[in-house]
């Protein structure tokens, strides 16, 4: 699923937190916000698209996950969450590979059985499994890469993924080789990573994920994989993952490599040049850097100002009102179709129950908010967990989704009530956690949360609609069948 990822390390924070996001860019589909308990989670899974069967352990945590609201037909798709042990995952960053790695590991796709002598292909695991399969069962964002790697060495996998972890110390990033293969690297606490649908490491320690395994850990058979398959391509001893796993291709450059320049632009403005005859990287360089230290810390706005973005101050915005001869040439990051964004935050500055925060955006993140909420709790508001297939304002997703279809055609007109509306959210959600987390503190009461969690979704509900009857009232002044008459 095309998707748009971004890491933080705890020093490269305004606050300390780690942070992990993604845009989970679907074909519009309908999600919410839910927790699952513990006693309904199963303890023998079996994939919709793979057909796959597995059990599962008989301890799970409870967790956040925001699957389909439809999933009888497609599977859960759980898409991010953050469990009870303060751990975050998203999964999955849909990623780029190569014909040599899929010769040498193929993929494990379920196949149908063609004639009843025949037996179905049972397939691996995938975006579908991978959060449900994991995020109950783990303590540490590293025991989530141990976890999945040996689920992927054990039933493969029918695409290619990257996934992301987080506990209040460590944000750790997995992608996935082939069918059974994987590397996973321990993101720098100074640094910010940007993965745009591409196979995006572009370093890694072999000798420590053979050692040590301080930072960098690996399937057992890699060295061997990649000698007996002649996979590296890289020259003069360096070793980068990107080369020897991943892609460049002019396609890339069209759909992946400009969403990465975009990020690194905002994150490093001055240090590189970003732009003319003599750029130090172009929309279209293939060596983007996956990992920077930013030139300030990063704070969940620029995260979700990164998500909604557009190729704004460029002659890419798709919405600028002239014509640049490049406007709308290279994918958005803030797309049309997204499903679901959220930004799972673990915080380190506060007590265990109320470390984890997760900020969630429904539909395209250019015109959506981001509401947070505490993770910790054993039910959402219904604003965000009661999500039917049927358009309503009743529920965030839909009015989320209104807004958006609303506001797209008439951008210039819409653009400073979106912006109103977007800030709004965001000052109105840092009071309220700001005061509900002081008063738990004082009071050593953390279960208040589920309060502050419907004091947040009142108040999302309320904004969300005030800016839904703006953009309507506007979208209907430019409508096409206006006439105008005067009569004297």
């Amino acid at each position: 699923m095309p998707c748009t990822t971004i890491l933080a390390g705890k020093l490269a924070t305004n606050d300390g937190s780690t942070l992990i996001a993604r845009t989970d860019d679907g074909f519009y589909d309908e999600k919410k916000l839910i927790v699952v308990d513990p006693k309904k989670q199963p303890r023998k899974y079996k994939s919709v698209i793979s057909h796959v069967e597995i059990d599962l352990p008989d301890n799970p945590m409870s967790y956040t996950a925001s699957p389909l609201v439809e999933t009888d037909k497609k599977g859960i798709w759980a898409a991010t969450g953050i469990n009870a042990a303060n751990v975050g995952m998203t999964a999955t960053e849909t990623i780029t590979t190569n014909p040599r790695v899929m010769a040498a590991d193929p993929l494990v796709v379920y196949k149908k059985a063609e004639n009843k002598k025949e037996k179905d292909t049972i397939g691996g695991i995938g975006e579908e499994d991978i959060v449900v399969l994991v995020l109950p069962y783990i303590h540490t964002a590293r025991e989530g890469v141990l976890r999945l790697g040996s689920l992927l060495e054990q039933y493969g996998t029918y695409e290619s993924n990257g996934i992301a972890f987080n506990d209040e110390n460590e944000v750790w990033w997995l992608e996935t080789i082939g069918g059974h293969h994987w590397i996973a690297r321990k993101v720098k606490d100074e640094e910010v990573v940007i993965n745009p649908n591409q196979f995006g490491s572009d370093s890694f320690d072999i000798e420590d994920a053979f050692g040590e395994q301080k930072e960098n850990l690996c399937s057992a058979d890699l060295r061997e994989f990649i000698k007996d398959n002649c996979l590296d391509t890289n020259q003069n001893g360096e070793f980068n993952p990107r080369k020897i796993f991943g892609s460049r291709s002019d396609l890339d450059h069209i759909y992946n490599t400009p969403r990465a320049w975009f990020m690194a632009r905002y994150l490093c403005p001055t240090r590189y040049k970003w732009e003319g005859p003599d750029a130090d990287f172009t929309p279209e360089s293939d060596n983007i850097p996956w990992s920077l230290v930013p030139e300030a810390k990063v704070t969940v706005e620029d995260f979700k100002y990164i998500l909604s973005s557009h190729y704004q101050g460029t002659d890419y915005d798709p919405y600028i009102n002239r014509n640049t001869g490049k406007r709308g040439m290279y994918r958005s990051i803030g797309i049309n179709r997204t499903g679901i964004t959220s930004i799972c935050q673990i915080r380190s500055n506060v007590p265990d129950p109320i470390k984890g925060i997760e900020w969630i955006i429904f539909g395209s993140a250019t015109f959506s908010a981001a509401l947070p909420v505490y993770t910790n709790v054993s039910k959402m508001p219904k604003y965000l967990s009661d999500v039917t297939m049927d358009a309503t304002t009743d529920n965030f997703y839909w009015a989320s989704r209104y807004i958006g279809a609303l506001a797209d055609p008439i951008y210039s007109s819409a653009f400073q009530l979106i912006s109103r509306y977007h800030s709004t959210i965001a000052n109105q959600s840092r009071e309220i956690i700001r005061k509900y987390d002081q008063k738990m503190i004082k009071e050593n009461n953390f279960t208040l949360m589920e309060e502050a969690n419907e004091q947040l979704a009142a108040m999302a509900k309320k904004e969300t609609q005030k800016a839904l009857n703006k953009v309507l009232f506007e979208a209907s002044t430019k409508m096409k069948n206006g006439f105008n008459m005067q009569d004297n």
